[in-house]
C-alpha cells in the first residue's frame, strides 16, 4: 500500500473527520491517480502560505489543512513571548468558498493559544489587512485568500508584523512546526462565545476603512488635473471581489463623479461565474468592462483581482479600440506619473528610491536613471520588496515611491507592504486624468515613454503541469537547465547567468563565476546584448514554470521581431521533457 493510500484510509476510517468528508472521499474511493494526488504529501507552506485546490485530503485545501496552518503559526508566535500574543493578530478574508469559515476556524485557533485576534466584520483586501497590521500594532496577520486563482482554489497567506508575508526563515519556522502535527482530526479551538467573553476575539469594521482612505488621499498627486476632468468616464469591474467598496470610495473621495461599475461583476460570487478565472492579467476577465467601456465611450477600464493585490488596466487609443496593458506597461506608466508628478511639485524627497524585481522591464533603469533615483531589483515576491522599504525607508534614510513586478502588482507609500490594487486604481485614474487635461490618452503617455526611454517587446510564457506528476517535471526542467549553463542556445547571444538558487553568477565571455547578494530563490535570468534578457522560474503560488523575455531598441517593428525570434529559440529549449 502507497503512502497516499495509508493516508487516504486513514482519513476514510477515521470517526474524528466530519461526514461531509467521509462522503467526498468515498466517492473518490476507485480513482488511484485521484487519491494519490489529494494524499501524497501535506500542502506546503512557505513565503506565500498555503494555496491549493478545495477538497478533502492532506494536499487540499480544507478545514483540517487551515487548521494545521493555524495552528502551526499560532505556536510559532506564542513562542515569542507574551508580548506579541498582546499585539496579536488580524484576520481578513475574500469572497471564495470556506474563506469565511476558514477565517473564523484561523481566529479561534489563535485565540485558544491566547493570542489577541482582529477578525474583519465583512470582507477585506489584501493591502486593507496589511495596513491594518500596522495600524493596530499587531504581530502579524493571515488573508484567506487564493488572489486570481480559480474558484476551485483557496489559501492561507500569513504576514508578519510589518504588514509583508512572511518572509523565508519565519516561514521555514511555522512550517517546521507544523510538520510536527500529524493529527489534523485533533486540532481543537474554542467556541465564539469564549473567545468573545475572554477578550481574546473582536471585529473590526469601517474604523479602520477610514483610517486607510485617509492615508491613501494623503498619496494623491491628480491635483487640479482630476477637478477638471472629475466626469471622465471609468469603467471599473471588481471582478466578484473584494476591491468593489475600496475602489469606489476612494475615486469618489478624490472627485471622480463617473464611475461605472461592471454591473454583473459588482457583488462577491465564489464561483467567478463571469469569468474562466477571475485574472486581471487576461482580456477574457475584462471582456465584460471593454463591452461596457465600448457603450459608454469610456476612457479606460479598471479591473481588481478577487483580493484586490492586483490591477489590470485597458486603455482607449486612437481608433477607438481598447488596448490591454501589461503589468509592466502600468508598472513604468506609473513610475514615471509619480517621479514626474513630485518633480513639477517639488516635493521630490531626499535619496528617492523606487523597486521592481529581476523578471520585470529593464526600462525602469532608463526612467530611474533619467530622475537621478535610486532604482533596486528585487526577487520575485513583494515581500522581498517590502522587505527594501523597510531596511531603506523605516530603518533608513532613504524614501521609498513605488515598486511593482510585471504580474500586475503596485505600490506607493509606506503605510502598505503588499500590492495594492487600490492605490495603483487611484493612481491610474489620476493618471488618466491629468493625460487627459493635456488632450493625451494612457496609450499616448505610453507611447511618449517608448520615444523617450526606447521602444520594448516583452512577453511571459506560463506553462501548466497538474498535480505530481507536474511538479516533479518541473523540478526537473530546471535542474536540467542548471546542470546545462554553461552549453551555447544556437543563435542566443547569452552573455551572463543568474542562478539566484545557488547565488551565483557565470560570466559566459570570460567563464567566471561570482556571488549573488541576493536571498536563494528558484530564479535563473540570462542576460543577453545590451538590456536584453529572459528568465525562468516556477511560480510560487500556481502549478506553472513561467518563462520571461524582454527586448529592447530604437524601433518597435525590430523588436517585435527579434522577440519572436528569441521566443521560438528558447522556448522548446526550455520546455523540453514537460
Amino acid at each position: 500500500m502507497t503512502y497516499a493510500m495509508e493516508q487516504y484510509q486513514s482519513w476514510l476510517n477515521d470517526p474524528a473527520f466530519d461526514e461531509e468528508t467521509r462522503r467526498e472521499l468515498l466517492s473518490i474511493r476507485d480513482d488511484a491517480t485521484e487519491i494519490e494526488d489529494r494524499f501524497y504529501q501535506n500542502l506546503s507552506f512557505g513565503t506565500a502560505g498555503l494555496r491549493g485546490i478545495l477538497g478533502a485530503g492532506t494536499n487540499r485545501m480544507n478545514r483540517y489543512t487551515v487548521a494545521r496552518a493555524a495552528e502551526g503559526f499560532a505556536e510559532y508566535m506564542k513562542s515569542k513571548g507574551d508580548e506579541i500574543c498582546r499585539k496579536g493578530i488580524v484576520i481578513c478574508y475574500d469572497p471564495r468558498h470556506y474563506s469565511k469559515e476558514f477565517a473564523t476556524i484561523t481566529a479561534l485557533i489563535f485565540a485558544g493559544h491566547g493570542v489577541r485576534v482582529r477578525l474583519s466584520d465583512e470582507l477585506r483586501p489584501v493591502p486593507l489587512l496589511s495596513f491594518a497590521i500596522r495600524h493596530f500594532g499587531a504581530a502579524g496577520g493571515v488573508m484567506l485568500t487564493a488572489s486570481h486563482n480559480p474558484a476551485q482554489y483557496n489559501g492561507f497567506k500569513a504576514y508578519g508584523e510589518d504588514g509583508a508575508q512572511l518572509p523565508p526563515e519565519d516561514a521555514d519556522l511555522v512550517a517546521a512546526r507544523m510538520d510536527n502535527i500529524n493529527d489534523l482530526a485533533a486540532i481543537t479551538w474554542p467556541d465564539e462565545e469564549t473567545a468573545l467573553a475572554g477578550g481574546l476575539l473582536s471585529y473590526f469594521g469601517s474604523d479602520i476603512d477610514q483610517a486607510y482612505d485617509r492615508m491613501l488621499l494623503g498619496l494623491s498627486l491628480g491635483g487640479d488635473a482630476v477637478r477638471r476632468q472629475k466626469d471622465m468616464k471609468i469603467i471599473y469591474t471588481p471582478l466578484h471581489g473584494t476591491g468593489n467598496k475600496p475602489v469606489r470610495r476612494i475615486l469618489d473621495k478624490i472627485g471622480f463623479t463617473n464611475v461605472l461599475v461592471v454591473p454583473e461583476q459588482e457583488h462577491p460570487d465564489p464561483d467567478f461565474s463571469t469569468v474562466a478565472c477571475p485574472n486581471p492579467e487576461e482580456r477574457s476577465a475584462l471582456s465584460m468592462g471593454i463591452r461596457l467601456a465600448e457603450q459608454e465611450d469610456a476612457d479606460l477600464v479598471i479591473a481588481t483581482d478577487p483580493d484586490a493585490d492586483r490591477v489590470g488596466l485597458c486603455v482607449r487609443i486612437g481608433s477607438g479600440e481598447y488596448q490591454v496593458l501589461s503589468g509592466n506597461q502600468i508598472g513604468l506608466l506609473l513610475l514615471d506619473f509619480i517621479l514626474e508628478a513630485h518633480t513639477a511639485a517639488g516635493t521630490m524627497p531626499d535619496k528617492p528610491f523606487a523597486v521592481t524585481t529581476v523578471v520585470s522591464t529593464k526600462l525602469t533603469r532608463r526612467i530611474a536613471q533619467a530622475y537621478e533615483i535610486q532604482l533596486f531589483e528585487s526577487l520575485t515576491g513583494f515581500k522581498f520588496i517590502a522587505e527594501l522599504v523597510k531596511k531603506y525607508d523605516e530603518e533608513g534614510d532613504m524614501h521609498f515611491l513605488f515598486g511593482f513586478e510585471e504580474s500586475y502588482g503596485y505600490l506607493a507609500g509606506r503605510d502598505v507592504r503588499d500590492k495594492d490594487a487600490v492605490v495603483a486604481s487611484m493612481l491610474i485614474a489620476e493618471m488618466a486624468a491629468v493625460a487627459k487635461d493635456q488632450g493625451l490618452t494612457l496609450a499616448d503617455r505610453l507611447l511618449e515613454l517608448y520615444q523617450r526611454y526606447g521602444y520594448m517587446a516583452e512577453k511571459t510564457i506560463a506553462i501548466t503541469r497538474e498535480g505530481k506528476t507536474g511538479q516533479e517535471r518541473i523540478k526537473s526542467a530546471m535542474m536540467r537547465l542548471r546542470q546545462n549553463k554553461e552549453k551555447r542556445l544556437a543563435g542566443v547571444p547569452v552573455r551572463a547567468i543568474d542562478d539566484y538558487l545557488t547565488s551565483q553568477r557565470l560570466d559566459l565571455e570570460i567563464g567566471r563565476t561570482s556571488q549573488l547578494d541576493l536571498a536563494q530563490s528558484d530564479v535563473l535570468i540570462y542576460e543577453l546584448d545590451g538590456l536584453d534578457w529572459f528568465g525562468v522560474r516556477p511560480s510560487g503560488t500556481e502549478p506553472k514554470i513561467k518563462i520571461y523575455f524582454g527586448v529592447y531598441g530604437d524601433d518597435q517593428a525590430d523588436c517585435d521581431r527579434r522577440l519572436e525570434d528569441l521566443i521560438q529559440r528558447v522556448e522548446s529549449h526550455v520546455t523540453s521533457g514537460l
